[in-house]
C-alpha cells in the first residue's frame, strides 16, 4: 500500500483530474473574450471570474503534491533532486516546445517586416521565460514570449521550496486546522502587503512578484489535504459537499463575489471532490475517460491558447490588411475554443506525456500518482 493510500486517498482521483479541464478553459474563455466587445459590468461574473482558475490550480497543485510526496517529505525521506527532476518532467516538454514556437513566430515577423514589439519581447525575457524566473521579481512591463507561462513560474518557485512546505506542514501534523489558519492568514497578510506596494489585488499578481501569489494558496491546498486525510465521509456526503460547494462557486462568481471569498470556496470544492474519491464516488466510466484525457491535456491547453490566438491574429491580419489588434467575430472564437483543445490534446499525447515519461524512467521515478 502506497503512502498516499494509507491516508485514505486512493492512488487516483479523477475528480480532481477532470476539475483542471474545466478550469483551463475557464481560462482559455476569460482570455478570448477580451477581445470582444466585453463589459466590465456584465451581468454575470462567470467569464470574468473564470480567470481565477489559475488560483485553483495552485491550490490543487499543494493538494495533490503533498498527496503523493507529503508523508516522504515530513519524514526527512524526500529525495530532493529526484523530486525537482520529475517536476520538470511534467512542466518543461510543453514549456519548452510553446516557447520555440513563440521565437520562431518572432523571428518570421522580423523577417518578413511585420510589426514586432521588441520591449515585450526582448533577450532577457525570453532568457528569464527560458528559466521560469520571470515571476519572481518587480516589473514595470509584462514578458510576452508566453503569457501564461507566469504561473509556470510561480510554480517552480513553490517546487523549489517543497521542503519548506512540508516542514511546516509536519510541524503542524497534528493541528490541521491551526494550518489552515496559517495559509488563510498568510493569504491575508500578503494581499494587503501586495495591495499597498503595487495598488492590485493579490489575485492580480502576475508578471510583477507573480510567484506571491502562490505561497498562500499552495499552503491551503496543503491544509487542506491534511483535514481531508482525517475524515471518511460516506458516498452521499461528499457528493453532496460536491455539489454544495461546486454550485455555490458558480453563484459567487455569477454574482462578483469578492475573489478571496471565491478562492476559499474553490479549496471546498477541491477537498469536496478528493473526498469523493476516497468514498468511491466517481463519474461513470463512459463520462471518466473523456474528462481525465481533458484534464491531462489541460496545462498543455493553458500554455498553447494564447501564442495560438497571437498566430491567428497575425494571420489575419496579414492575410486581410488590417491591425492586428482587432476585436474577434463570434465565429473566430467558435475556431478557436475548439482548435485550442485539439492542439492542446495533440501535444499533450505526441510530446508532452512521452517526454514526460522518458525523463522519469532516466531517474527511475514512477509515473505520478494523480495527474
Amino acid at each position: 500500500m502506497s503512502e498516499a493510500e494509507r491516508n485514505g486517498f486512493p492512488q487516483t482521483m479523477g475528480g480532481l483530474t477532470s476539475l483542471r479541464f474545466w478550469l483551463s478553459l475557464g481560462v482559455v474563455i476569460f482570455h478570448y473574450t477580451l477581445l470582444q466587445p466585453w463589459r466590465d459590468d456584465a451581468a454575470s461574473g462567470l467569464i470574468e471570474r473564470a480567470r481565477l482558475g489559475v488560483d485553483v490550480f495552485f491550490i490543487l497543485s499543494g493538494f495533490v503534491l503533498f498527496h503523493v510526496y507529503g508523508e516522504a517529505a515530513m519524514a526527512g525521506r524526500l529525495d530532493y533532486r529526484r523530486f525537482l527532476v520529475a517536476r520538470i518532467a511534467r512542466i518543461y516538454p510543453a514549456h519548452l516546445l510553446i516557447l520555440a514556437g513563440m521565437a520562431a513566430m518572432a523571428g518570421a515577423a522580423v523577417a518578413v517586416g511585420a510589426g514586432f514589439d521588441h520591449e515585450l519581447y526582448d533577450v532577457w525575457g525570453f532568457l528569464r521565460t527560458l528559466l521560469l524566473i520571470h515571476a519572481w521579481f518587480p516589473a514595470d512591463k509584462p514578458v510576452e514570449w508566453n503569457g501564461p507561462s507566469w504561473s509556470l513560474s510561480a510554480e517552480w518557485a513553490a517546487y523549489l521550496a517543497f521542503p519548506l512546505f512540508a516542514a511546516l506542514a509536519g510541524a503542524l501534523r497534528r493541528r490541521p486546522w491551526m494550518l489552515l489558519g496559517v495559509a488563510v492568514a498568510g493569504f491575508l497578510v500578503i494581499d494587503q502587503a501586495y495591495r499597498a506596494w503595487s495598488g492590485e489585488a493579490l489575485t492580480h499578481a502576475e508578471f510583477n512578484v507573480g510567484v506571491a501569489r502562490i505561497a498562500p494558496e499552495f499552503l491551503y491546498g496543503i491544509a487542506l489535504y491534511q483535514l481531508g486525510r482525517r475524515w471518511a465521509p460516506t458516498g452521499t456526503q461528499a457528493g453532496a459537499a460536491a455539489l454544495a460547494s461546486g454550485g455555490g462557486l458558480l453563484l459567487l462568481m455569477h454574482l462578483h463575489a469578492d475573489e478571496r471569498v471565491l478562492i476559499g470556496v474553490a479549496g471546498l470544492l477541491v477537498l469536496s471532490l478528493a473526498l469523493c474519491a476516497k468514498a468511491g464516488v466517481e463519474a461513470p466510466g463512459w463520462l471518466a475517460r473523456p474528462l481525465r484525457e481533458g484534464g491531462e491535456a489541460s496545462y498543455a491547453l493553458y500554455l498553447l491558447h494564447i501564442p495560438l490566438l497571437v498566430a491567428w491574429k497575425n494571420g489575419m491580419s496579414v492575410l486581410h490588411g488590417i491591425d492586428s489588434h482587432y476585436l474577434l467575430a463570434p465565429w473566430e472564437l467558435a475556431v478557436l475554443i475548439p482548435t485550442a483543445v485539439a492542439g492542446a490534446l495533440a501535444i499533450h499525447f505526441l510530446i508532452e506525456r512521452p517526454a514526460r515519461l522518458w525523463i522519469r524512467e532516466r531517474i527511475g521515478e514512477p509515473a505520478p500518482l494523480v495527474a
